[in-house]
């Protein structure tokens, strides 16, 4: 059976406006970024970046430990909690405890970007969900979808999760192949319990579907995926519905990639340099 797909357009989100900003920093949503190895910390860095261009309020991140002061530095926007390393500079996944207090007030935790050990991350996984605020979201990118199989307890927050897997961790998600057709987004959306954007798709649970209709090949760039994670996160803390938050990240995403190929060329455009494309497109669509 064929999925029905809505055409992701510029006037239906003018149609699904997104809630007006509060008039403070914690009003307008935060957001906390959990990732960054000794060997990648700049993922955190443009996932922090994509969610305050975006509207967010309030940006935290917890890297491994070596970086953090230089982290803290490169970004001062953000507060920085260091977190256990690997002789190798992973993020063990201990020590979780360090952000209990921020994983129950945040209203949207990310983790994923520049993690580099998959059973690390699994640990960190399991120790950080049951530490999460009964409404607090969780996005998923990176090695953090890679590990979802094979959890001890499969992560269940109804409402509450968004996954972002490039096609080879789609079919890591489908512990198979993934040819990026619409009914394959929509059984990772169902199997997980999750929103899931994906390629040109967004998919819910229960079978909604949108394609966005913008983007060029010159998003297929390093750091690229850390940017659409924090601008989803940064529109779902603002209080978006996830799928809403997915839709419109996706739009703002592909659309500075549009006007990136157009001003820079088709190719060779950065991963920053859409961070700095955001704030424009986002007036645009909701004038």
């Amino acid at each position: 059976m064929t999925a029905d797909v809505t055409d992701l357009t510029p006037r239906l989100l003018r149609g699904w406006p997104l809630p007006e900003p509060g008039s403070s920093k914690y009003e307008r949503g935060s957001v906390l970024v959990v990732g960054g190895a000794a060997k990648t910390p700049g993922a955190v860095a443009l996932t922090g970046l994509g969610a305050l261009r975006v509207g967010a309020g309030h940006l935290s991140a917890a890297v491994a430990e070596p970086v953090a002061v230089p982290l803290a530095v490169a970004l001062p926007e953000s507060g920085v909690t260091p977190l256990p390393a690997t002789p190798s500079g992973s993020v063990s996944g201990q020590g979780m405890e360090a952000l209990a207090d921020e994983l129950h007030r945040t209203d949207v935790v990310v983790v994923g970007p520049g993690l580099d050990a998959p059973d690390e991350t699994a640990t960190l996984l399991e120790a950080l969900v049951p530490l999460l605020g009964p409404e607090t979201g969780l996005l998923l990118d990176a090695f953090a979808l890679g590990c979802l199989p094979h959890l001890a307890s499969p992560i269940r927050l109804s409402g509450r999760l968004v996954l972002t897997p490039n096609d080879q961790e789609a079919a890591r998600l489908l512990e198979g192949s993934f040819d990026a057709t619409p009914e394959e987004v929509v059984q990772i959306a169902h199997r997980y319990d999750a929103v899931v954007a994906c390629h040109d798709l967004v998919a819910t649970p229960d079978g909604r579907l949108w394609r966005i209709g913008s983007g060029h090949a010159g998003l297929a760039t390093s750091g690229s995926g850390d940017v659409l994670s924090g601008a989803i996160a940064g529109i779902w803390a603002r209080g978006a519905s996830p799928e809403q938050a997915a839709c419109w990240g996706k739009q703002l995403h592909t659309t500075a990639g549009d006007r990136l190929a157009a001003r820079v060329g088709p190719i060779g455009f950065l991963a920053r340099e859409i961070i700095d494309e955001l704030p424009a497109v986002l007036r645009e669509l909701t004038l």
